[in-house]
């Protein structure tokens, strides 16, 4: 009957149908998420590398004095 490449033409092309007005919002969300990650990976790398030998972000704020 349908391949399965065939059937995966018919499913996008139906949820491109079905959900269109959703999709610009969809897609400005992943943008959204991509950055704010590849941010955070890019500040847990430069903890990782801080020569002080401590890390910079502590989440209890500690005791300064």
């Amino acid at each position: 009957m349908f391949g399965l490449s065939e059937l995966a033409v018919i499913l996008i092309v139906v949820i491109a149908v079905l959900a269109a007005k959703k999709l610009p919002d969809l897609a400005r969300s992943a943008g959204k998420s991509a950055r704010v990650f590849k941010t955070e990976a890019r500040a847990m790398k430069n903890e990782e590398i801080e020569p002080s030998g401590r890390a910079t972000g502590t989440a209890g704020g500690g005791n300064r004095p």
